[in-house]
C-alpha cells in the first residue's frame, strides 16, 4: 500500500513556474514507477509525464515536452514536478499516481494549479 501526497500548486501568472511534489508513504517507493496527471474542468484525466524506479528516464506528453521535468529523490520518497513556460491551458488539478508500467494503481488527492493569462 503507498499513499501519496500532492503539494505545492497555486495561482501563477502565465509563463511562470511552479514546483510540484508528491510525497509517498511506505518503504517500497523504489519498486514504483511513478507519473503525474491533469484533469481540466470538463476533460478528462490526461497523462503529463513518467519517471522510472531509479529515475533515470522520464517521459512526456508532447503537450508539456520541453516545458516540465519530473524528477525523483528515493532517499525522501518524493517526486517532483517542476513546472516551467506555464500556460492558462495548463490549469488543472495535478495528481501524481505510483505503478508498474502503464499500470497506476496509487493516487494521490491532487493539487490545483491556475494559471491566469
Amino acid at each position: 500500500q503507498v499513499q501519496l501526497v500532492e503539494s505545492g500548486g497555486g495561482l501563477v501568472q502565465a509563463g511562470g513556474s511552479l514546483r510540484l511534489s508528491c510525497a509517498a508513504s511506505g518503504r517500497t517507493f523504489t519498486s514504483y514507477r511513478m507519473g503525474w496527471f491533469r484533469q481540466a474542468p470538463g476533460k478528462e484525466r490526461e497523462f503529463v509525464g513518467g519517471i522510472s524506479r531509479s529515475g533515470d528516464a522520464a517521459n512526456y506528453a508532447d503537450s508539456v515536452k520541453g516545458r516540465f521535468t519530473i524528477s525523483r529523490d528515493n532517499a525522501k520518497n518524493t517526486v517532483y514536478l517542476q513546472m516551467n513556460a506555464l500556460k492558462p491551458e495548463d490549469t488543472a488539478v495535478y495528481y501524481c499516481a505510483a505503478g508498474y508500467s502503464s499500470i497506476w494503481s496509487y493516487w494521490g488527492q491532487g493539487t490545483q494549479v491556475t494559471v491566469s493569462s
